[in-house]
């Protein structure tokens, strides 16, 4: 099995006009990817009255004075905004205690519990967007077990873009295309991936996310042997994907029109498989399976 780390923070911000010392309004500003040293791309709402060259002032709950400033250097569509932070000391230390988890929208509440809760065991770098949620169902005993009955566990890195989670806008499957994302290979999952391979043995992936980077990796490696590297994908699986390493998908269940949806679809692959899923989806609704985030989840092979 193979899973992507994930982490990141929600952050409240007060909006200054430039060159106005009165904040103009409170939004909501959710970084989804760093760019460079001090510039990322965030979701801000309402995002219409952010515009390039206002400056966002972030709180803390109980101080005057921000902690935070950035400017809002370039807008572009669905609310994604470009922004620069001024120079601040420990900068993911501030947004560790200003910042919020942001929670799915559906579930509503505030509890620290769930920046513990709403991460995957195995995590180990900052950077994605969202938490990988197959993965959200293994414990450290889980993992001991599945050890001690001879399941080989490796990693990779996949900072989870948005555009994963995005509701599809394309009216073609073709015309649909997805952010990109960076991942990374490591040498010792590539060299077990090569070896699984080779000997005809099945690798599982944990996660939807975690099924896009491998496939991505054997299309790049053009059916040669796996070599650790790091990159960015956007790769978008729909049926009639062929599947390279991917033998077995632990996953989710998925919003309907969703890119997700499609790449399930695409490994069930045949049109009973297919028939498969929709079964097992009317199944989960009769019986009241949790969707979605803390949602139950489903073993294809």
């Amino acid at each position: 099995m193979f899973y992507p780390p994930a982490s990141t923070r929600r952050a409240r911000s007060q909006q200054t006009q430039q060159n106005s010392p009165d904040p103009s309004g409170r939004i909501e500003v959710l970084l989804t990817q760093q760019l460079a040293d001090r510039e990322w791309t965030a979701l801000v709402r309402p995002s219409r009255k952010i515009q390039p060259g206002e400056r966002l002032l972030f709180h803390a709950a109980d101080e005057v004075e921000p902690v935070l400033e950035a400017e809002v250097l370039s807008a572009s569509e669905f609310g994604e905004r470009t922004l620069r932070f001024s120079p601040a000391p420990d900068f993911l230390a501030v947004l560790n205690k200003i910042g919020h988890m942001p929670l799915p929208p559906y579930i509503h509440r505030e509890d620290r519990a769930d920046r513990e809760r709403y991460q995957t065991v195995y995590s180990r770098q900052s950077g994605s967007a969202a938490a990988p949620t197959a993965g959200l169902h293994f414990t450290p005993a889980i993992i001991a077990e599945l050890k001690e009955n001879g399941i080989q566990i490796e990693t990779i890195t996949l900072h989870v873009g948005l555009g994963t989670f995005q509701p599809v806008r394309a009216k073609k499957v073709e015309d649909i295309r997805l952010h990109s994302e960076h991942y990374t290979l490591p040498a010792a999952t590539a060299k077990a991936i090569n070896t699984a391979l080779r000997e005809g043995r099945r690798i599982i992936a944990a996660g939807t996310t975690t099924t896009r980077t491998l496939e991505h990796c054997a299309l790049t490696s053009a059916g040669n042997v796996l070599t650790p590297h790091s990159g960015q994908t956007s790769i978008f699986i729909s049926p009639g994907h062929e599947f390279k390493i991917v033998g077995g998908l632990l996953t989710n269940f998925h919003l309907p029109e969703s890119t997700l949806l499609m790449l399930v679809s695409a490994f069930a692959g045949s049109q009973i498989g297919k028939e498969l899923i929709r079964a097992a989806y009317v199944h989960a609704i009769q019986e009241k399976y949790r969707f979605f985030s803390y949602g139950d989840c489903m073993l294809l092979l």
